[in-house]
């Protein structure tokens, strides 16, 4: 994204673009739930019957119903803070076409085999805000956008090392050095495929919801299994972590106004335009009043981590660009997620200035090398979103793991009996593992996803 793209795009007093002719307006995004979930008869709350305040009804898929590697899938309707779940899900197998070099058409890339090269499994978290419908894009059209990513770098994926061109054609003799020198390897690639895939699904969506009338954004949260690693990719405060007998390790990190301060103030700094003279950008520990005006008080800036004092002066009365802490923070008053997809058209309320430019649809993305796991049958990863996150810790929910997968081996639904009580433990019930009373309002989706025997299967040709 280059600066001057930027300052057309975000930046007031640029060159205008040349209007548009009206597109014909498309029909609203219709609301649904994940597809795997049809048949699970699961009654009030669903999508075409009526909501009931004291009924929050968990979903799982129908028995008989095997999502990939056995996974299991929960989900739970907000308590009447939206008329719809805003979250949705995703998940399936990944079929990749090989391509090859072709010396006609000035050698353009040409897929030549129709049939699958390269499997893998995804299996994808969207927690909507402002509505459902950037979720349903995001969940009807990531995974499309991944395939599509992924097949214009298999060749280099599937080589001992990625080449320097992809035709592999050699301009320089050195060439293979220059690329072992930067390190780069085939994961490399695949998560650069995740990455364009991301942003690729973000101009959708803008698109889309432009064209309906409609607006929101998600958070995003996909874990996809190709050649014996999983690549977890988060844009948001959704989590999976991975759960093994004498381990837990986190698999993502949340993207808030917090964890990102420094680059949230570091754009303004860059773009003060961007805030309309309307917030400052500064850090103070609370809100500055009159009274504070002249006083040396503690404050920090893009560039620092530590605090330091400064006189406040009248500017720094002005609604600060990130306010709140924790759970509370919030991005100019309005979102609590830094990363994520849509919202290209919020804006601040009662002013014209965007939350857009602030936001970043590029994900952070773990790897796992499934691989070189000792995998035992209990090891599995759970994904959910922040609903669940915001009642159970990641130790809790390792507790419940391992107490719940032992005795139950012999059952093929474990995986969603256990997501399912992941969800139950949300609700304020005293199960002995969770303190007493805890409630999550939120929607709460959660995939569990077995590591064992099919983790030990490396897609291949």
């Amino acid at each position: 994204m280059s600066a001057g793209w930027f300052r057309r795009r975000f930046l007031p007093g640029g060159p205008l673009p040349a209007p548009r002719p009206p597109r014909p307006r498309s029909s609203p995004v219709p609301y649904r739930r994940p597809r795997f979930l049809r048949g699970s008869g699961s009654g009030p709350g669903t999508a075409d019957a009526p909501r009931r305040p004291d009924v929050r009804p968990v979903r799982s898929p129908a028995r008989g119903r095997a999502l990939p590697w056995n996974a299991g899938y929960a989900e739970i309707i907000n308590a009447e803070k939206s008329e719809f779940n805003e979250d949705q899900a995703a998940c399936g197998q990944l079929c990749i076409r090989r391509c090859e070099f072709g010396a006609e058409e000035d050698q353009e890339w040409l897929t030549s085999c129709p049939e699958e090269f390269l499997t893998g499994h995804y299996w994808a978290l969207f927690d909507g805000h402002g509505g459902p419908a950037a979720a349903i894009l995001a969940a009807n059209t990531l995974h499309s956008c991944l395939r599509r990513q992924l097949e214009a770098v298999v060749e280099g994926m599937v080589a001992t090392q990625p080449p320097m061109h992809l035709s592999g054609h050699s301009i320089c003799p050195s060439d293979p050095q220059f690329v072992e020198e930067k390190g780069i390897r085939a994961e490399d690639l695949v998560i650069g495929a995740l990455e364009s895939a991301f942003q690729e699904c973000d101009e959708v969506i803008g698109r889309e919801l432009e064209a309906s009338g409609q607006m929101g954004g998600c958070t995003a949260l996909v874990a996809v299994s190709l050649q014996g690693k999983l690549y977890v990719a988060n844009a948001g405060d959704s989590r999976a972590i991975l759960v093994r007998k004498d381990e837990v390790r986190p698999l993502s990190s949340e993207f808030t106004p917090e964890t990102e301060r420094q680059r949230i103030q570091q754009l303004a700094f860059v773009y003060p335009e961007l805030l309309a003279g309307e917030f400052t950008r500064l850090e103070f520990p609370r809100r500055l009043k009159g009274d504070d005006l002249g006083q040396k008080v503690l404050f920090r800036d893009h560039h620092m981590r530590g605090w330091s004092y400064k006189c406040v002066e009248k500017s720094d009365l002005k609604y600060p660009l990130i306010h709140g802490q924790g759970r509370q923070a919030r991005l100019l008053g309005t979102l609590a997620v830094s990363r994520g997809l849509g919202d290209h058209q919020l804006r601040v309320l009662d002013t014209n200035i965007q939350l857009k430019p602030f936001l970043l649809s590029v994900p952070q993305v773990t790897v796992l090398d499934v691989d070189q796991l000792e995998l035992q049958e209990e090891d599995v990863v759970v994904m959910a979103t922040d609903g669940l996150w915001d009642v159970l810790s990641n130790e809790q929910v390792a507790r419940l793991v391992r107490s719940f997968l032992p005795g139950n081996r012999e059952d093929p639904h474990r995986f969603s009996e256990l997501a399912q009580m992941l969800i139950h433990s949300t609700q304020g019930k005293d199960d002995g593992l969770t303190e007493e009373g805890q409630v999550s309002y939120d929607d709460i989706s959660v995939f569990v996803i077995p590591l064992h025997s099919q983790g030990q299967r490396s897609s291949g040709h």
